[in-house]
């Protein structure tokens, strides 16, 4: 077994860089689900109205776990977008 000294600066900011590098990997992950607003944004729609239509329709999954909370599922807004892509000839 092998023991390894540092000094205690350069241990404090191993230890900083390590903290960083975790953050900004949390950071990365996206959310599985969103609100409204970053829906309507992912979508490039601006009426809540339309938002409102394709949740009425079954066409993206949402989720109200309050009266005046709905959650969008990401994945569903996705698989929408993927659905109606256009192959080029």
């Amino acid at each position: 077994m092998q023991v390894i000294c540092v000094q205690e600066e350069a241990f404090y900011a191993l230890f900083e860089k390590v903290i960083e590098h975790l953050e900004s990997k949390r950071q990365d992950r996206t959310e599985k689900w969103i609100d409204g607003e970053e829906a309507m944004s992912i979508l490039k729609i601006k009426s809540t109205t339309t938002l409102q239509k394709l949740r009425d329709e079954g066409k993206i999954r949402f989720s109200q776990p309050q009266k005046k909370i709905i959650l969008y599922d990401r994945d569903s807004i996705t698989e929408y977008i993927e659905k109606h892509v256009r192959e080029t000839f």
